[in-house]
């Protein structure tokens, strides 16, 4: 996109995005997603992204994001314990490695730096 724009987003249809089987610690996760603005270069990304209930792991890239629905528990290895829900921001540290405990479908918008 090259202009402003607003969107819905709990409304938003959403494409999915199949996890690594690796990456799945408990349940059957399933991830879904839509990025809706990127830069030319591709290092900044703008997206929404919503994920079931289950456990996964992930490393993390330079990330904020907003929860608007749903909620989870997310451990930081060597670091902190996050729970979130509707209406929380939280920032992610490129690198971090993460385990994610989805307690109810969380879908949160985001913006990745690369």
């Amino acid at each position: 996109m090259t202009h402003s724009f607003v969107l819905h987003i709990p409304d938003a249809e959403l494409e999915p995005e199949p996890l690594a089987p690796e990456q799945i610690v408990s349940g059957t996760p399933e991830v879904t997603g839509k990025v809706v603005w990127e830069s030319e270069d591709g290092r900044q990304v703008r997206g929404i992204w919503q994920i079931t209930p289950g456990g996964v792991t992930d490393t993390e890239a330079d990330e904020l994001f907003v929860v608007i629905s749903g909620s989870a528990t997310i451990e930081v290895e060597g670091g902190a314990t996050l729970t979130v829900g509707p209406g929380d921001m939280a920032v992610l540290r490129e690198g971090d490695r993460t385990t994610w405990t989805v307690h109810e479908t969380l879908r949160k918008a985001y913006a990745i730096n690369l």
